[in-house]
């Protein structure tokens, strides 16, 4: 969406805090033996005493509140009974609808001990994410975004996974433009002052092809190989941007 009074600023402002508040409750309750569910049930709490709602369930029917991805999966895990252990990566990707307005954030968190690899990747999906924002302004176009992420994760030697991407938001969670991980000469949407959208690196050590889970929803790497995830909403201002999920 684009932002054009007062009100729909407050509004994305507090779907903002509410999605920050969430990811933060949930990250301090990550610890080995919590399940995804109850990970899900403590963000569905939290959501609901700030007034907000889940947007995947209520715009996509989705099975779950927040969508919690652990290891190679990506992006999209439906919550459930899986038990987190000491070295896993737990994806918190949350989606928060508060009086109409959308936000929409994700960390990767580590849970106890993780590999040298592991920090490496996590550190990389942090940094592609700020390598894409640091360009944001009025007059670029989406893919110039896409050019500095993709320049920061090939130089790590990881891959960006391409069939997934940022997107505007707001009224609801896919809005245009789609805002590419990768040079997308197709992505060529003009940012203006005002935009609201998701730059969410998504990347991976080994291949950047994905397969869908029989769950219809979770997405893995083909190869099994560990996957990253760092998203914030942000807003093209007249001097560049601002995050409304920090």
């Amino acid at each position: 969406m684009s932002i054009e009074s007062d009100e729909d600023l407050a509004g994305m402002e507090q779907a903002g805090k509410v999605t920050r508040a969430v990811i933060d409750g949930m990250k301090a309750a990550v610890q080995p033996g919590i399940s995804t569910r109850e990970l899900d049930e403590l963000g569905a709490s939290i959501m609901r005493n700030l007034g907000g709602r889940s947007a995947p369930k209520h715009v996509y029917g989705f099975p779950g509140h927040n969508c919690i991805s652990v290891n190679d999966e990506i992006v999209h895990g439906v919550p459930g009974a899986r038990k987190l252990a000491s070295g896993d990566l737990v994806k918190l990707d949350v989606t928060v609808e508060v009086n109409g307005y959308m936000a929409d954030a994700c960390e990767t968190v580590p849970v106890g001990q993780i590999d040298k690899d592991s920090k490496q990747l996590i550190a990389c999906a942090t940094r592609a994410f700020w390598a894409g924002f640091s360009v944001v302004r009025p007059g670029i176009r989406a893919f110039d975004i896409g050019r500095e992420v993709q320049g920061t994760v090939s130089a790590a030697g990881y891959s960006v996974v391409r069939n997934l991407s940022g997107h505007g938001i707001g009224r609801t969670i896919h809005e245009r433009p789609t805002i590419p991980n990768q040079f997308d000469r197709r992505c060529s949407d003009l940012l203006t002052e005002g935009l609201v959208f998701t730059i969410e690196p998504l990347i991976a050590i080994g291949t950047s092809r994905t397969i869908l889970l029989r769950d219809g929803w979770t997405v893995r790497t083909r190869d099994r190989s560990r996957a990253a995830h760092h998203e914030h909403t942000v807003m093209v201002t007249r001097d560049g941007a601002r995050l409304l999920t920090a």
